[in-house]
């Protein structure tokens, strides 16, 4: 088993928020791309395909180029652009290292076991495992219509598949509300989980490499201003 399927949530959840304000912190083009390369790097050790990590590729890409355009033209110039381009690609590579590496159930009991009240951590994972169901949605519906000899342009056909999904979206948010229902959700103040959560000693060497990494990165970034 990877490395990092192993973490318990709340040390991913803390590690990525801890990394989350260096990315941000950072005010140099190298240590940025230090940054991504190290986060593609812990990817690649957890299993993560760079199809997984960038399904739309061709909107990330021009995002990146308007970026980069706009910073060329109006910013700092192309290093500044670059740097911006940096920041977002290494937010689109951390993020996937939490969620696809931690099941919602897990990591749910990990943001309730943090403190928050666990309707809010079934909020939390319910959103964004719900994405990946309505981009399925999203594509069968344009397949039928495609079946049906409907095409058009592609603005044109998102906006003829609104109204479908969100009759689909209701009528899963009220088997989903049911499904809660049935299961007495919000009748307690406390949950029981199924899963023990307990700090191991893998735990604790993942917070050290994430302090000293967070500790020499800004270091580095300090001294090259």
């Amino acid at each position: 088993m990877p490395f990092l399927r192993r973490l318990d949530p709340r040390t991913k959840l803390l590690l990525v928020l801890l990394f989350t304000v260096i990315i941000f912190i950072v005010d140099s083009l190298v240590v940025a791309a230090v940054q991504l390369a190290f986060f593609s790097a812990l990817c690649f050790a957890a299993g993560i395909s760079p199809k997984k990590l960038f399904p739309h590729i061709k909107y990330m890409v021009f995002l990146i180029v308007f970026v980069l355009v706009l910073h060329f033209f109006f910013g700092s110039g192309l290093a500044g652009g670059l740097m911006i381009g940096c920041r977002i690609l290494a937010l689109t590579v951390l993020l996937p290292l939490l969620t696809m590496t931690t099941e919602a159930r897990i990591l749910a009991c990990g943001i309730h076991r943090m403190g928050l009240p666990y309707r809010a951590a079934h909020i939390i994972t319910s959103a964004y495992t719900l994405i990946p169901s309505f981009e399925e949605e999203i594509q069968l519906i344009m397949e039928a219509r495609s079946l049906r000899g409907r095409k058009s342009a592609k603005i044109k056909e998102y906006a003829a598949v609104t109204l479908p999904l969100m009759i689909r979206a209701m009528r899963k948010a009220m088997l989903i509300g049911l499904a809660m229902d049935a299961r007495a959700f919000g009748a307690y103040k406390t949950r029981s989980a199924t899963v023990a959560l307990k700090f191991c000693a893998i735990d604790y060497a993942a917070f050290a490499v994430g302090l000293c990494y967070a500790g020499l990165i800004a270091a580095v970034s300090i001294f090259l201003k």
